[in-house]
């Protein structure tokens, strides 16, 4: 009994109870940055003195603040301004102020009343001039708050009165940059006068501190009225009197201003008659303006006269008797007030006198009048072109070249009377003068035509041994205009000493004498007996056409002979073999002529629309090649392709074209002979030859594909969606011969990964191209993406296997322009035999010149590759000095390649040529999928990352074999 009482017991208090679990909510995290403005005020808070302070400061200035947290940091930054007595910490807190309203998505209108509360408080000058600071920067951060800007202005007329010239000049500063035509000004009675309103009171006090005390505020004032007329505010022409006294100003920064005003005034009002001082004569604005600048040019600072003579340039209004005068240090008689015969006659009738005798030619005219005499231009402005061009600063002399060229530009007449100038200033001491006289006599060749003295002295820079001043020199003669045969004979003699002396400037002289011929048919007609060393009775030895001199010969001759029909009656037989070699070496040399017994098969070529509708005809018929087998199919590839290139071989205008749509071609050809039934149909193990043949293909295809990415100029979206796709395909490609061949299941998810990453970065780049993919390769892939993403690796190459094979050649849709980027080497010509000798462990000087058509930024991407034969390759990056641009998408490389190598037992060759750098990187930093298309739980961050970049180099010119040997060092 007991016992069982005990079992009761024991069962009764080990009764096992369970309570439903209830799951505890879920902690939320919130991540939160640290206050800036708190970490502020605690730093500021720390500092026992102002150098703290000021260094806390600094330091904060160097840190980037969110806009959340801007507005209570300017919070903190005033509160401690407040307190603060040190004059040097209030300066830089005003300065932080201006800085923090600069930050993007931040409105600064709600610290506009504290701001302009610290102003009126201030007693220090220099804070003072660092708050209006701040004020123009909230200004100008709120251009669509009139009443703020009211304000603003306001401020700055109440502080105009300010003893210290740095408010004054931010006042004057803020009414520029915020003087509104609208709203009118209110000002106190402390202001600078009483209320005004309009755009005619801002110019008007801001006109008032034209005659200001301190010279930094008078250049303050005209700057501020300059800021006003840039604003699109007109100003008005009461201010012309007091902008010339201006020009007299003790101070250069001054008279620099001024001389800017006084010119947009003669923009503004070139009709308006002035007064002249002193006389009742009146000339217009334009005219008295251009006669106080010229005065200008002979100003004791140079910066002012590069000014002046700048100014002179663009006054293109100026009557040409005032313009003429600055030709001449003498005053014309236009420019005098000439008296008329009836003052003449009162004059001599109301002296009495007449002429005695006893005074040797008492009665003769005099060349110094009298002090009635008007001069219409002040004396100092004579002769102002004459000043300039032979001033002491070579900068100064550079401004009124420049500024002769736009002024003859504009005025035959001018143009021929500044020749002489020009051609005196070839002689200039300073290369960069002469180099701008010379481009300017070429702007303006089409006005002028050479004496035979003053083709002297141009010719006579041909000796000059800088090569942009020989180069400049033969584009000049290229447009420019002779009188006479001499002039012609002078000319060919002078380019063939040039020839002789700098063997490099052949291609220069050649370029040179063809149009030399070409605009003077007529002059060297006579010429011609005695330039071929004809002779109407005997036979004269055949020239060497390897002499360079002769060649020259040949070329002015032949381009002469194309519009003077009798000349080719006095060649010789050796004469017309010559003209056809040249006529096929030097093709752009040369021009076709109409001989007897030659018929030029270039001429013989149709129109460039012709080859157009042939290329259009050409991609047409291969789009029909998914009705073709496919033996038929790359058979129709492989014409089409020869077709293409023999085109741009012969139509020069559309070998990019071209030479484009053949790459493209021979990409789709590669792609169809990589997936031919053959190699899918049979086990790896029987087809491993196939399998590399088929791996080679793709990772050429993607070389091609970059080739026709960057290789090419004026390519449209839909063009590189169309090469994007077809690296696409080779991609795909590779992945499926990577299954195919490779062991290993880590690899394949890593590639396939990868791959679905180049499909989203396809979507993303070219998602407007889309439409225009339907049923292609790509298309059909989207629509699988979502079975592609949640598959296995190996299910995923079958599905691309089957789509590549099924998938169909993408018709290519050709721009308007594209053009292919090429590249010829000038210098060295690999002609020679002489290797260049130097000593192992030194180095030597290797000269490049190129010429570059249609490379896009070549200062980045162009590079030269020097290969030995040892198989050593050095890539060199030419200095972005070392490019020049003689003309649009034309590119002159002049560097230097510096060789080395160890000893050699005999000379042997080295390749050089030119590369041209890419990086994919470009286009997969293309913009995200806009906002818009985001969901509410979408991020920037849950995208896919871009496509890796892809960096390598093209070959873009032939390479160039140059003898080289590196001698032992002696012992």
């Amino acid at each position: 009994m007991a016992a069982h009482l005990k079992k009761r017991v024991y069962e009764e208090f080990s009764k096992t109870v369970q309570i439903p679990h209830e799951e505890a909510p879920a902690k939320k995290l919130r991540l939160s940055k640290p206050s800036k403005s708190a970490a502020l005020h605690i730093d500021l808070c720390k500092a026992t003195n102002p150098t703290d302070a000021l260094q806390y400061l600094l330091q904060f200035a160097r840190k980037p603040v969110e806009v959340e947290s801007v507005e209570g940091v300017i919070r903190i930054l005033l509160e401690h301004y407040y307190k603060e007595t040190d004059n040097s910490v209030r300066l830089k807190i005003a300065s932080l102020l201006g800085l923090l309203s600069k930050t993007q998505g931040f409105s600064p209108d709600c610290i506009v009343d504290d701001a302009i509360n610290t102003l009126n408080n201030e007693k220090s000058h220099q804070v003072l001039a660092q708050l209006l600071d701040t004020l123009l920067v909230i200004g100008t951060q709120l251009p669509e708050s009139p009443a703020v800007r009211q304000r603003l202005i306001e401020m700055a007329c109440k502080h105009l009165s300010d003893t210290y010239f740095g408010v004054r000049n931010k006042c004057l500063k803020l009414l520029g940059c915020l003087g509104t035509v609208d709203a009118p000004l209110t000002k106190d009675n402390e202001g600078v006068g009483t209320s005004l309103g309009g755009v005619r009171d801002v110019q008007s006090i801001i006109s008032d501190y034209f005659g200001d005390q301190d010279p930094r505020v008078r250049t303050a004032a005209l700057k501020a009225m300059l800021q006003l007329h840039e604003r699109g505010m007109k100003i008005h022409e009461i201010i012309y009197d007091q902008a010339c006294r201006l020009l007299t100003d003790d101070y250069e920064q001054v008279r620099s201003a001024a001389v800017q005003i006084v010119w947009v005034l003669s923009q503004l009002y070139p009709e308006s008659i002035v007064p002249i001082p002193s006389s009742n004569e009146e000339i217009r604005l334009v005219d008295d303006a251009f006669g106080k600048i010229s005065h200008m040019v002979s100003d004791g600072s140079w910066m002012v006269r590069v000014q002046a003579a700048k100014t002179l340039g663009s006054m293109l209004q100026v009557s040409p008797h005032f313009l003429e005068q600055t030709l001449d240090k003498k005053l014309m008689s236009d420019l005098r007030r000439k008296r008329t015969a009836h003052e003449r006659a009162k004059e001599l009738f109301t002296s009495g006198e007449f002429s005695s005798g006893r005074k040797w030619a008492d009665d003769a005219p005099k060349e110094k009048l009298d002090r009635n005499t008007v001069y219409l231009i002040a004396s100092g402005a004579c002769g102002a072109f004459v000043h300039g061009l032979e001033d002491e600063m070579f900068e100064v002399r550079i401004a009124a070249v420049e500024a002769l060229s736009q002024l003859a530009r504009s005025s035959t007449s001018f143009a021929e009377k500044c020749l002489d100038f020009l051609v005196d200033m070839f002689n200039d001491e300073i290369e960069e003068v002469r180099l701008q006289s010379i481009h300017v006599l070429r702007e303006i060749s089409t006005h002028i035509t050479l004496r035979e003295d003053q083709l002297d002295t141009v010719l006579a820079v041909l000796e000059d041994s800088s090569r942009d001043i020989r180069e400049a020199l033969h584009e000049l003669i290229c447009y420019t205009n002779v009188s006479t045969k001499e002039c012609i004979q002078l000319a060919l003699l002078e380019l063939l000493k040039n020839l002789n002396k700098y063997p490099t400037d052949r291609n220069s002289v050649w370029k040179c004498l063809k149009f030399l011929g070409s605009r003077h048919p007529t002059l060297v007609l006579p010429l011609v007996p005695e330039l071929l060393s004809t002779h109407p009775y005997f036979d004269t030895p055949e020239p060497d056409m390897d002499d360079p001199a002769y060649i020259a010969v040949l070329v002015l001759v032949f381009n002469a002979a194309k519009s003077c029909p009798t000349m080719p009656a006095l060649f010789s037989d050796h004469t017309f073999r010559h003209y056809v070699y040249l006529r096929d070496s030097l093709s752009h040399l040369v021009p076709p002529l109409r001989l007897p017994g030659l018929v030029d098969s270039r001429c013989s070529l149709g129109s460039v629309e012709s080859a157009q509708l042939f290329l259009q005809q050409s991609l047409n018929r291969v789009s029909t090649i998914q009705n073709l087998e496919a033996p038929g199919a790359q058979d129709l590839l492989n014409f089409t392709i020869r077709d293409l290139r023999r085109l741009g071989e012969l139509q020069t205008e559309l070998a990019g074209a071209a030479e484009f749509c053949a790459t493209y071609l021979r990409c789709q050809l590669l792609l169809m002979k990589a997936l031919q039934e053959k190699l899918w149909n049979m086990a790896v193990p029987l087809c491993l030859k196939q399998n590399v043949t088929a791996t080679a293909a793709a990772q050429q295809i993607l070389e091609e594909t970059y080739k026709l990415e960057f290789l090419y100029s004026g390519l449209e979206s839909r063009q590189v969606a169309t090469i994007h796709h077809v690296r696409l395909q080779a991609k795909a490609l590779q992945l499926v011969l990577t299954a195919r061949t490779r062991q290993g299941l880590d690899p394949l998810i890593s590639s396939c990964e990868k791959f679905l990453q180049d499909i989203e970065s396809f979507q993303r780049l070219f998602l407007a191209e889309l439409p225009h993919l339907q049923d292609s390769f790509v298309d059909r892939l989207l629509e699988l993406m979502p079975r592609l993403s949640s598959c296995k690796p190996v299910e995923m190459v079958k599905i691309l296997q089957t789509t590549l094979r099924q998938s169909g050649l993408l018709q290519l849709r050709l721009p308007e322009q594209i053009h292919r980027a090429t590249a010829t080497i000038i210098e060295p010509t690999g002609e020679s035999d002489n290797p260049l000798r130097f000593t192992t462990g030194l180095v030597v000087a290797l000269d490049i010149d190129a010429m570059l058509e249609h490379v896009q930024d070549p200062q980045n991407t162009v590079k030269v590759q020097v290969l030995y034969p040892d198989g050593q390759s050095h890539v060199i990056h030419p200095k972005p000095g070392d490019f020049r641009k003689p003309g649009p998408d034309r590119h002159r490389l002049i560097t230097q390649v510096y060789l080395s190598h160890t000893a050699w037992t005999e000379p042997s060759q080295i390749e050089v040529r030119l590369l041209l750098a890419y990086s994919s990187s470009s286009a997969s930093l293309s913009s995200p999928l806009p906002a818009s298309k985001l969901g509410w739980s979408d991020s920037i961050d849950s995208l896919s990352p871009p496509e890796a970049a892809v960096e390598g180099t093209i070959p873009l010119s032939k390479p160039v074999k140059v003898y080289i040997m590196p001698k032992p060092a002696r012992r």
